[in-house]
């Protein structure tokens, strides 16, 4: 992919990066995965790398629709998020990891820009990434799904993430790895650099200002903004 620009540059100053966490900065996409397969399994419902593709990562809905088109009611529905969800935790626990290239990369950018997160993660779950590693420190803020109306992909948390920084959105470029993130960044007007993953790479990304194979790649493409 070699980082190549798809969209419009502009002469305006990049002043703050607002970054995605799952699947951006840290490999979870695949344990999330992982968790709602295992709890749909139990009632009899296979979910494939496809389904979980064109739900979670496209449109940015749940998977247990599928329970909801099976005739699941809406509280045992209820239940069996809560057990992904437990499983999703100890799963973040036990075998989350950060991308290579990461540290290295926030290190270079910190000092010349202002950084946030701006993750669709229940603020337990990203807890639970966070709290045994030294990542948050590069951030001036991280905001989690509990801290704006609408999740990805609704520009809610970018909006929030903005006002916050008090920035309009030609000063600031959104990092995502999914086609909801890029959405959601397009959404509240902003350009958004695309880094894909294992599960995300196959996706189509109409309208990213770029595409690159690895996260070495952004410094340099910063740099031409």
């Amino acid at each position: 992919m070699g980082g190549r620009p798809t969209g419009p540059l502009s002469t305006t100053v990049i002043k703050a990066i607002l970054w995605d966490n799952d699947g951006v900065l840290v490999d979870t996409e695949k344990l999330y995965f992982e968790a709602g397969r295992t709890i749909l399994s139990s009632i009899g419902i296979e979910l494939t790398i496809e389904q979980y593709q064109e739900y979670s990562l496209r449109l940015g809905e749940s998977v247990f629709r599928l329970a909801e088109e099976q005739g699941f009611p809406l509280d045992k529905i209820l239940e069996l998020k809560k057990e992904r969800n437990a499983i999703y935790e100890d799963l973040l626990r036990q075998r989350c990891e950060v991308y290579p290239g990461v540290e290295e990369v926030l290190s270079q950018l910190a000092g010349n820009f202002r950084m946030a997160i701006v993750t669709s993660s229940r603020r337990r779950h990203f807890e639970a990434i966070h709290n045994t590693r030294n990542l948050t420190r590069y951030f001036e803020f991280w905001l989690s799904q509990e801290q704006y109306a609408k999740s990805k992909p609704h520009p809610d948390p970018y909006l929030a993430a903005m006002e916050r920084l008090s920035l309009p959105p030609d000063s600031c470029i959104a990092i995502e790895d999914t086609e909801r993130g890029l959405k959601s960044a397009l959404a509240a007007g902003l350009r958004c650099i695309i880094i894909p993953n294992s599960f995300t790479k196959s996706c189509r990304f109409e309208g990213a200002t770029a595409v690159m194979a690895n996260i070495r790649e952004l410094p340099s493409c910063l740099s031409k903004f």
